[in-house]
Order: structure tokens, then sequence, then C-alpha cells
């Protein structure tokens, strides 16, 4: 069937048969997706047994909660990000920290303190690393920024999260933090592991037909808000890591890897209220100003809340 056919027919099936007044913009992406799909079912021949199949598949990832890491691992989070980059270039916004996914694992709520905040529970003291984190929000006028939120999350050691992970302590390596009135923000957690999808999901079952791996580097994900300044939803990497340029879902971009260094000072740990030597991250995060002809930073999509 040849595409002007197909396009007739999709136009029939959804704009001709409106009976009653459309979403405009929804019936634009229908027809846009699927005459799409249909023209790839006809110019690979996908048979009535692999389409199906492929119903039967989304259904699952539906029922498992998994499509929002499904479409971490396709890449399509990671073009939203790389859509947003263009439209902020072409409005000559530059020099703002870069963004990068906001993955499917966010839960609003976490509680809230001004300019520090202890993230563990301490139930993984004795077997990890002490991470102390710390910079400075600046805005676009390259000012520090008091007031500024810093929301923040990680996973734990077996790179599981609270909340999804119900042995964890509630908000669990999950605070909100106001900057201070130089605009600094700093944290105690500890050093998280990178994560792989559920080896028997839906996600690593399509992955691996794929001949891809599902792992991700250890990360600490980060949005950042302030009054004037377009919403930052981004994510630092653990340097050293052995999936840090190798991320499944395509996370890691340059400037996003702070270094790492390690504090065994006995002056500088008594500062830190710390009996044991300690990771430390450097990390200033700098704000772009709101543009009205610019799409929005804060995106609209359901997430998990407690």
């Amino acid at each position: 069937m040849k595409h002007a056919e197909i396009d007739k027919l999709v136009q029939t099936w959804i704009v001709d048969a409106a009976q009653r007044p459309a979403n405009p913009r929804l019936q634009q992406v229908v027809v846009r997706l699927l005459g799409d799909l249909c023209k790839a079912i006809e110019d690979l021949d996908i048979t009535p047994t692999e389409f199906w199949n492929g119903v039967a598949y989304m259904s699952a990832a539906g029922a498992s909660s998994e499509l929002g890491l499904l479409a971490a691992g396709l890449g399509l989070e990671h073009f939203l990000d790389l859509r947003a980059d263009e439209a902020e270039a072409k409005a000559g916004l530059a020099g703002g920290t870069p963004r990068t996914i906001e993955g499917p694992l966010y839960v609003a709520g976490a509680p809230e303190s001004v300019g520090y905040a202890r993230l563990d529970d301490g139930t993984e003291s004795e077997r990890a690393e002490v991470l102390m984190m710390q910079g400075t929000v600046y805005g676009e006028d390259g000012q520090p920024l008091p007031g500024a939120k810093v929301e923040v999350w990680h996973a734990n050691l077996l790179g599981n999260y609270s909340f999804f992970d119900r042995t964890q302590s509630d908000f669990n390596l999950r605070r909100s933090i106001i900057t201070d009135a130089q605009g600094r923000y700093q944290f105690r957690s500890i050093i998280p592991v990178g994560y792989g999808c559920p080896p028997d999901g839906t996600t690593q079952q399509l992955l691996d037909q794929l001949g891809r791996h599902g792992q991700r580097p250890a990360h600490i994900h980060f949005f950042v808000s302030a009054q004037g300044q377009r919403k930052l939803t981004t994510q630092i990497n653990i340097d050293g890591d052995k999936y840090l340029w190798d991320d499944f879902a395509f996370a890691t971009r340059e400037g996003l890897v702070p270094p790492v260094s390690r504090i065994t000072d006995p002056r500088q740990l008594d500062a830190l209220r710390l009996q044991q030597p300690c990771a430390s991250i450097d990390f200033d995060f700098r704000m772009t100003g709101e543009r009205a002809a610019l799409p929005a930073a804060e995106v609209e999509r359901q997430r998990a809340a407690a």
C-alpha cells in the first residue's frame, strides 16, 4: 500500500469519523503517529503475530510501570533534552549547568531544610562511604541565589530508591534544601551505586533482544528552581564508575562528572563533625533566566508523591 493511501485511511479513521469537536492538538499527534505506524507495518512487512506480540509487550510494560524506564532506555528522554538544548541555544541561552534526564524515580514531598541536610538514615553507615557534597546556586547574572530550592535524590548501596523500595525508611536519600543567604547548599549522604533494569522486567527483555545492557552508573539526581530562572533538571555522575560513559539511559554529559576528593585531615573532618574519612564533591549550579518564548522548563508528567 502506498503512503498516500495510508494517509487517506488514517484521515478517514481519525478526522472524518469525528462526530463532535475534537482536541485539535491530540488529533494532530494521533494522525501523525498512527500514520507513521501503519507505514512502518507496510514498509517492514510486520506480520500480525509480530504486531500482537508488540501490543502484549506494551501492555506488560505498562502493567509493570516500566514505560518510564523504557523511554530512558530507548533514548527518548535524552532526545527531549537535546530538543530543549537546541531551543535554548536558538534563544541565546548559554553557560548554564547542562540538563539531563529526570528518570522515573522522583518522589514529591521530601523534607525541606535551609542550607544543609543529611540524606541517609544511617542504616548503611557501616558499609557505605560518607559523602559531603556542597556548592553554590548562581543566577543567570552570575550572582548567588539565596532561597533557591535544590531537590536531591539517589539510590542506596543496592541501587534501590526509597518509596519504590519499601524496605527503606520514608524519604531515605531524598531531601529538599533551600540555599542559605550566600546561595550555598550542602548535604551529607553516602556514595551511591549504579543500578540495572529489573533483570526479569520488560525493559531488560527488550534490551536483551537489542544486544544491549541495562546498567546505569552511580549518579545523584537534582531539581534546582529559583524565581525568574528556568528550572534545571540534571544529575551528576560519580567519577570512576565502570558505566560512566556507557549509561543505558544516555544521561552522562560533559560538565556533569565532578571530581571526587577524599578528606582525611582530622581538622577538616572535625569541622564537618565526622569521625571517619569521607568523600567530597564540590559542584555549583548555574541557572539560566526564564524566557517567555521558550518551551516551559517545568515538565508536567505523572510522578509519585508521599
